[in-house]
């Protein structure tokens, strides 16, 4: 491909990958203001909320592997100029939501007593965390319109439209945080004195908050899908339709499995820390949430990836697709060189927003900055999973995760921390081996070539 097509074609991946990115940005930041706010009540109260993050991790990835089918399928039809097909998968889509997010709600609401016995937590914050998981997924139908009409919106590259919804999310989270989780109190503005109403639920007013702002932003996103112009499902059908959902569930059946199979792996080891105590569970919850803002540059260019290559194995244009990760590739893994930098520099000042504790910000940036070095390497596969996603090849992706996550972190972090007794450094370097197997599974596989949809067809013939 000559140069001026590369350039056009890194336009067209920064065009994709920005709003996804401003998207993910405001969740982080999100993210950081509800931990330091819940942080202000204490050890207990962040250890509460974040004992049970990782089911969310768990059923919101499995969720999301419904939405990768669909997206590899209508970026598929739209890269080939057929939006009938693409339309008449919306309808589908929709049917999607509605069993998905009926099933996913009985699901969660009716475990949420166990969910924290399971995950081992402190016997003192037990009910804490049953009650805070309990509201956090009573509106599991919205939070599943807004994850699967999400993806498929911006299969159509649409990204725009899902950062919208989830900036407004965000903004609605963030306000009635302020109000519910403190009691009435008194602020100080010059010589004006404010009184600030709020109604001083705590723990329980955090995952209120939350549960309203991801019913606005179902409902939302799906008034969004239902007008949009390329892929609304008005006037398609709603009953299963074999000949679309097969091929959807095809790659969408792979992708679930190793979600599921990844984020169980993550439970099995945020329990694992959470038997080592307090300190280690809010270190370990206050980490995760400070690295995430760091993989954001991966998300993003993995969305754009996923839409390009399904776009371009749905016009045959084969260059296109064998191109698309040699110019994404470099853009990525410079910018993750960027915020693994700025991780380590940065941990333990990233750390105090969260934390007054010291023995936790002392533990909280020694993993931090462990990890940061990793990020270049955790990026490549980030972007090259998201190419396979978008031709429809999710069989060896979900190989490699289950591998990385079974075999290495938590074997290793079983093996270090309850036979060894070595604490949490020693599980986060295992989180560490599990990035870089990664790294390596997929950079090979994808130079073998036998991840494409085109080597296969010439196979086929």
């Amino acid at each position: 491909m000559s140069r001026k097509k590369e350039a056009g074609m890194l336009s067209v991946i920064i065009a994709l990958a920005w709003p996804t990115m401003l998207e993910q940005l405001m969740q982080t930041a999100v993210q950081y203001i509800d931990t330091a706010m819940v942080g202000a009540l204490g050890t207990q109260a962040t250890a509460a909320v974040g004992a049970t993050s990782t089911v969310n991790w768990l059923v919101g990835s499995t969720v999301s592997a419904f939405g990768v089918g669909f997206l590899a399928y209508i970026s598929q039809a739209i890269g080939a100029k057929d939006f009938d097909r693409a339309r008449r998968a919306s309808g589908q889509v929709v049917t999607t939501v509605l069993i998905v997010g009926a099933f996913f709600t009985l699901a969660t609401t009716g475990l949420s007593g166990r969910v924290p016995v399971w995950m081992q937590v402190d016997a003192g914050i037990q009910q804490m965390a049953s009650q805070y998981f309990l509201i956090l997924y009573a509106p599991m139908l919205f939070r599943a319109a807004s994850i699967i009409f999400g993806t498929v919106l911006r299969a159509a590259g649409d990204t725009k439209t899902p950062m919208r919804v989830g900036i407004a999310v965000n903004i609605i989270n963030i306000i009635l945080n302020f109000f519910l989780i403190y009691a009435p109190r008194r602020v100080s503005v010059g010589k004006l004195i404010l009184t600030i109403p709020g109604a001083g639920w705590g723990v329980i007013g955090a995952a209120a908050a939350s549960a309203v702002a991801f019913t606005f932003g179902g409902i939302a996103i799906s008034v969004m899908f239902w007008r949009h112009r390329d892929i609304s499902p008005k006037g398609q059908s709603l009953r299963p339709d074999p000949e679309i959902l097969k091929p959807c569930f095809r790659v969408a059946f792979p992708n679930m499995l190793q979600r599921f199979a990844t984020s169980f792996g993550y439970v099995a080891f945020a329990s694992m820390i959470n038997a080592l105590g307090d300190v280690s569970t809010a270190a370990h919850t206050i980490a995760n949430t400070v690295e995430s803002a760091f993989y954001i540059p991966g998300w993003g260019m993995q969305t754009a990836a996923a839409t390009l290559a399904g776009n371009a194995w749905g016009a045959r244009d084969q260059k296109k697709l064998r191109s698309l990760a040699r110019t994404i590739l470099p853009l990525e893994v410079g910018m993750m060189i960027v915020s693994g930098g700025l991780l380590f520099l940065f941990a333990p000042q990233l750390m105090r927003l969260f934390s007054r504790d010291p023995e936790v910000i002392a533990l909280g940036s020694a993993v931090l900055r462990m990890v940061a070095v990793s990020e270049p390497f955790y990026g490549v596969p980030i972007v090259l999973e998201g190419v396979m996603q978008g031709v429809g090849r999710t069989v060896a992706p979900f190989v490699f995760n289950v591998l990385g996550m079974w075999g290495v972190r938590i074997t290793g972090t079983w093996l270090c921390t309850q036979m060894l007794h070595l604490g949490l450094i020693s599980a986060w370097a295992c989180m560490i081996g599990h990035n870089m197997l990664l790294f390596l599974l997929f950079t090979v596989h994808y130079l073998s070539g036998r991840w494409s949809p085109e080597r296969q067809t010439r196979a086929a013939a």
